[in-house]
């Protein structure tokens, strides 16, 4: 008999949750679910589930980010749960929903609905939440209070996690995908922004905030780039609505370094296998510990090395010295010396690409994934 599972997701782009979000979904509805979808908006994510048959429902789910800390933040927020409630009680009687699986932190009411229905509960944890700390506290609680299973993302999550959460409830299943768009790509990036011959290409995708490391990777670059006369980079992903300002920062910054020629923001690419596959490095800059980012899964896939900061999943994906370089994620100038020989060494470049294709192959497939997620979700009744 098939069971009917409501997801909520706190976006609809096709960044590293969503797409986790994406696979998820898909596998159960091959696996006789009836899988509903509720977004707050429209975008490239609702329009990927649509065509792969997917019922998507949007509803403003009052996502909590860390722009409503305020007092009149929290009343907006608390305005819209309550309206988003609403709805979602009539979504589930509707649809006779027998679970609900909340995506990410940023998605509190999946919480609240399944408890007034005593439905199960699972929340699946992309993030690792350090300040406030009474925030990471509160959420913590909620998690533990609210929650029939924790799936987290990677062991630094649960260690995370664990000071609040029944560790009885927490599971860590690693993100897993099909890689054969990224291992058989082909790029064009390269002839796109006037690469030379010779020239080294280094760059990172992420969506533009605050801790993804945007302005490291140009700390980054600028230090690189007066070392070497060779060297190329490029960095691709748009900025939360509200956030726009932090890119005209990005710009500003290669501007005041006279690097407009050799700095390229590229802004949202959906082509990602094309940008990673035209790299010789892909860095992963981000200053706060990133759980598991699906780009750096990618990046392997392509045969790429990674240079990814030393704290979160990444310390879980990078095989340190075998597929990329751990670095520190908050000093430049050390960080370049960790993994500047990479810059003239293409046998080294090599040599790591295929090791951690290899790695990406072997730990996070999409087979695992659907085999773990499918042991988890089917234990829940």
């Amino acid at each position: 008999m098939s069971k009917n599972i409501l997801m909520l997701h706190s976006s609809s782009d096709i960044y590293g949750a969503s797409k986790i979000l994406f696979i998820t979904a898909t596998i159960l509805k091959a696996n006789n679910y009836k899988v509903y979808v509720v977004l707050s908006e429209e975008g490239p994510l609702s329009v990927q589930l649509r065509e792969a048959n997917i019922d998507v429902i949007t509803c403003r789910l009052g996502i909590l980010r860390r722009k409503y800390f305020s007092i009149k933040g929290m009343l907006n927020r608390l305005r819209v749960l309550v309206r988003a409630k609403k709805q979602l009680v009539q979504i589930v009687k509707q649809n006779h929903i027998d679970i609900i699986y909340s995506n990410t932190t940023g998605v509190l009411i999946g919480a609240f609905v399944a408890k007034k229905f005593n439905i199960k509960h699972i929340w699946h944890i992309h993030e690792i939440i350090e300040k406030p700390p009474f925030f990471s506290k509160l959420i913590g609680k909620l998690i533990n209070r609210y929650s029939n299973k924790v799936i987290v993302v990677s062991d630094e999550v649960k260690k995370h996690w664990s000071k609040c959460v029944d560790e009885r409830k927490l599971i860590t299943i690693h993100n897993g995908m099909d890689y054969s768009s990224f291992v058989n790509a082909k790029s064009t990036i390269r002839h796109e922004i006037g690469i030379k011959d010779g020239e080294v290409l280094i760059g990172m995708i992420g969506r533009v905030n605050q801790w993804k490391g945007q302005k490291y990777f140009l700390q980054l670059a600028i230090a690189l780039a007066a070392k070497f006369k060779n060297v190329r980079f490029l960095f691709a992903g748009d900025a939360y609505p509200g956030y726009e300002y932090l890119q005209d920062e990005l710009h500003d910054i290669i501007k005041s370094q006279n690097l407009c020629g050799v700095i390229t923001d590229l802004g949202f690419r959906a082509d990602v296998p094309n940008l990673l596959k035209g790299l010789d490095i892909f860095i992963l800059p981000s200053i706060l510990p990133d759980p598991l980012p699906t780009v750096v899964l990618e990046a392997m896939a392509c045969g790429k090395p990674v240079i990814g900061t030393a704290h979160g999943g990444t310390l879980e994906m990078i095989a340190d010295k075998k597929t990329g370089i751990l670095i520190p994620w908050d000093d430049a100038e050390i960080a370049v010396k960790y993994f500047s020989f990479l810059i003239n060494d293409i046998d080294a470049q090599e040599k790591m690409g295929r090791a951690g294709q290899q790695r990406v192959l072997d730990l996070f497939s999409k087979d695992q994934y659907e085999q773990n997620i499918l042991k988890t979700i089917n234990a829940i009744n």
